[in-house]
């Protein structure tokens, strides 16, 4: 059995090509391919359908998936379609499922004050599914056996894909590493600024999300913690970056207006949260 396991790693690592997973063309081996890790993002999503309450808002829904269609046509992952929805619950976060699929609540984007913001957090869940950084937890928690199965189709390759649709769910609201975060920070930078967006403007969410504190696990900044070390320590990284940029074009969008007249088409604040 264990020959069996690494022959089948060894075959993976040669008929698995390694992907891009960052900026400057950076790769990194990934075993579960681009078709499978689509399926298992869309297994997610049907399994959020019976738990989350999509927002009916049509303006709204296109008006996110306009601005993260903006970053997705400057980031470095073009072999998937990008998806964007907004889901109605007063939770102050946002996530990324494998496969393309990014989430918003409601109770973020109250929390926001103007376009580049909202485009900021875009950027940074863009960033984990350009890096891969939901596959490559998943690898990890599956295993050899069931990722083989997974693969390469073998007899449990169905039982494979409910367990890696189960783990995609349990991972969504788990804290990435905090390499994963320094490097979707990273990219998620360099990708807001690509798509004319005002990171200063942007930076503002995030020191407003650690300013607010909070026991919950977030994907948008770990824990919002203002006297969280990682937290602080990733602000601070990602104003250097900016600095590192230089001379920034004069023109970058803060979309202030734009954003106001859409915070007034989000339905009343609920008195508790949905979930």
């Amino acid at each position: 059995m264990k020959s069996l396991r690494l022959i089948f790693v060894i075959v993976a690592v040669f008929l698995v090509a390694c992907a891009t997973t960052g900026p400057g063309g950076k790769k990194s081996l990934i075993i579960i391919p681009t078709s499978q890790e689509v399926a298992i993002g869309l297994g997610v999503v049907e399994e959020l359908k019976q738990t989350e309450k999509v927002l009916v808002d049509t303006v709204w829904q296109n008006y996110l998936n306009e601005v993260g269609q903006k970053i997705v046509k400057v980031c470095d992952r073009q072999d998937i379609e990008y998806h964007f929805t907004v889901i109605e619950s007063e939770q102050v976060n946002a996530f990324a499922l494998p496969g393309g699929f990014v989430y918003f609540y409601t109770g973020l984007l109250r929390e926001m004050e103007n376009e580049a913001e909202m485009a900021m957090v875009l950027s940074h869940e863009i960033s984990h599914i350009v890096a891969r950084h939901g596959v490559k937890r998943l690898q990890a928690a599956m295993g050899v056996s069931m990722a083989y199965e997974l693969v390469f189709g073998g007899e449990e390759a169905g039982k494979a894909l409910d367990l890696a649709i189960n783990l995609g769910l349990t991972l969504i609201f788990s804290e990435y590493s905090r390499d994963n975060e320094r490097e979707a920070d990273f990219y998620g930078m360099h990708y807001l600024v690509k798509a004319g967006y005002d990171p200063h403007k942007g930076l503002g969410m995030f020191e407003k999300l650690a300013a607010m504190g909070g026991s919950e696990p977030n994907d948008v900044f770990e824990k919002l913690s203002s006297s969280h070390p990682a937290t602080q320590e990733r602000i601070q990284n990602t104003k250097t970056q900016i600095t590192q940029m230089g001379m920034l074009p004069s023109n970058l969008r803060v979309g202030t207006d734009k954003y106001t007249e859409m915070l007034r088409r989000l339905p009343p604040k609920a008195t508790s949260s949905a979930k």
